[in-house]
């Protein structure tokens, strides 16, 4: 069982001693390259060595339970670690999405419900900023349209992890499935007869493409100038600064208009762009693979209530995993991770289930 880590550990061992080799980092795409597969193979050379002693340590208790039987017990225990390492490994070996390590970019958008819905959707920026505070990830705004009590309408944020994550801690791994539609259940400010109402956001998480990765040709772009909206400032509403650009072939369209001058905006607006054509182009090729390739966590429907955040019950409930607690205050404070984790382990078990399959 798990003879092909072998090779991984000569490979993980090679790593090592380039990066090791001040020469190697003269050339930083390459390090980084390097890095990142050093990264990823070090959870599973360190489980596997971890299953490969936990053996050898049952063999010898087995060995010496045969003069003392008072070692059965080392035995049992033994083999009851073994086995949590053998699935521990499995986990580690199924095929990853190969956009786990990138940043990315994380849209917000009122939906029904008016101007609570633009509440909400402040609320889980929040959410969101404060879990990438607590994990020590990088944020930056991107573009946002402030609703008149204080929400967003819409409000793009760049999130970008710090040096190289740790296989399935990157930035897309754990936040791909926040995807979709995001319903509360609460009494609105403004009702005043104390009345529960229900209104939803939608997210949007596209992985943050390079300039490389997504081919652009300057003939499919559309770009339109117009005035900003939203609270003034200097040269806001008072310039044509914003800037929309849709991309012609597939009508994909991105704009900002946060930033003071066109161009800053236009830089901005590509970048989203970017990351949207480079996900439409890994949904594309999905929906063309085997069932095996896909994540049985639908992360790509946007449709779908993934969802319900209900305040009088403090409760959050994810329709997807059947996750369900009573600490909505907490998680609104960025303690998301029990929540994000039901999906990871979902979907880390229907891709091994399929594996085993084929």
């Amino acid at each position: 069982m798990f003879e092909a880590v072998e090779e991984l550990l000569v490979e993980h061992a090679d790593l090592e001693k380039r990066l090791a080799d001040p020469s190697v980092h003269a050339d930083q795409a390459n390090a980084r390259k390097l890095a990142k597969r050093y990264a990823e193979l070090t959870p599973i050379t360190r489980v596997y060595r971890q299953w490969r002693q936990a053996g050898e340590d049952i063999e010898a208790a087995r060995e010496l339970a045969a003069e003392e039987p008072e070692f059965l017990a080392e035995v049992k225990e033994g083999e009851q670690r073994r086995e949590g390492l053998t699935e521990e490994l499995r986990l580690l070996l199924v095929p990853r999405d190969p956009s786990d390590d990138k940043d990315v970019i994380l849209e917000i958008k009122a939906g029904e419900g008016g101007e609570e819905s633009a509440l909400f959707a402040g609320d889980l920026l929040r959410m969101y900023l404060r879990f990438a505070e607590r994990i020590g990830w990088k944020t930056e705004i991107i573009d946002a349209n402030e609703s008149d009590l204080g929400g967003y309408k819409d409000v793009s944020v760049a999130v970008k992890t710090k040096g190289n994550a740790e296989a399935g801690q990157g930035v897309w791994a754990r936040l791909k499935y926040e995807g979709g539609v995001h319903r509360v259940q609460r009494v609105p400010a403004t009702e005043s007869q104390g009345r529960i109402h229900t209104s939803a956001a939608g997210v949007l998480v596209t992985p943050e493409a390079e300039e490389v990765e997504v081919e652009i040709v300057a003939n499919d772009l559309r770009i339109d100038v117009y005035r900003s909206s939203g609270p003034g400032g200097q040269s806001v509403n008072t310039t044509d600064s914003a800037v929309r650009i849709t991309h012609l072939p597939t009508g994909i369209v991105a704009s900002c208009q946060n930033e003071k001058s066109q161009l800053q905006n236009k830089e901005q607006a590509m970048r989203i762009l970017r990351s949207r054509l480079l996900a439409a182009a890994q949904e594309e090729a999905e929906r063309e693979a085997s069932d095996a390739r896909r994540s049985q966590v639908r992360t790509v429907d946007r449709s779908e209530r993934i969802r319900t955040y209900n305040y009088p019950e403090n409760r959050i409930s994810d329709h997807r995993t059947g996750f369900k607690s009573y600490n909505l205050d907490q998680v609104l404070d960025g303690e998301l991770n029990a929540v994000i984790q039901s999906c990871v382990d979902a979907d880390a078990a229907a891709k091994l289930a399929s594996a085993q399959q084929n």
